[in-house]
């Protein structure tokens, strides 16, 4: 197995554990409240975000995928500009090691609607696809997360 695929391997072990998490947390006991919540919307080769700024804090996000196919869902803390940033010896996909990753859900299956809670400290933010070639392809956005709450 390459590279490639053992990260795909652990990203879908961490989907996992997410996922049953999730599924415990629902017992009854009420889920910690989110701080702002942003839809994104992705399709093929372009993806939307409801929102340009958003406070410190939680961060959930409601991926809405309505493309044909599976997409994914990488938020990043970087400076670089949402279209410069580094590429991955494939040519095709984002280094994603070189970055400083905040959080994902690999794999967004065609008509899924799924959430992603994560804490963003103040700063800027990359979100993108990297489904080989769809961030070179345009999908790819920016998020500035604000110390107003």
């Amino acid at each position: 197995m390459g590279r490639r695929g053992i990260r795909r391997s652990r990203r879908r072990a961490v989907a996992a554990v997410i996922a049953l998490a999730l599924a415990a947390a629902c017992t009854g006991a009420a889920p910690p409240r989110a701080g702002a919540g942003v839809q994104i919307y992705e399709h093929d080769f372009w993806i939307k975000s409801s929102a340009v700024t958003v406070p410190a804090g939680t961060v959930a996000f409601q991926v809405h995928n309505d493309a044909p196919a599976t997409h994914e869902f990488v938020v990043v803390r970087t400076d670089d500009p949402e279209d410069r940033l580094p590429i991955a010896p494939d040519g095709i996909s984002v280094d994603e090691d070189a970055l400083t990753s905040a959080g994902e859900i690999s794999d967004v299956p065609s008509g899924a609607d799924l959430t992603l809670a994560l804490t963003l400290a103040p700063g800027r933010y990359v979100f993108f696809c990297n489904m080989e070639g769809h961030y070179l392809g345009g999908m790819h956005g920016v998020l500035e997360v604000t110390a107003d709450a």
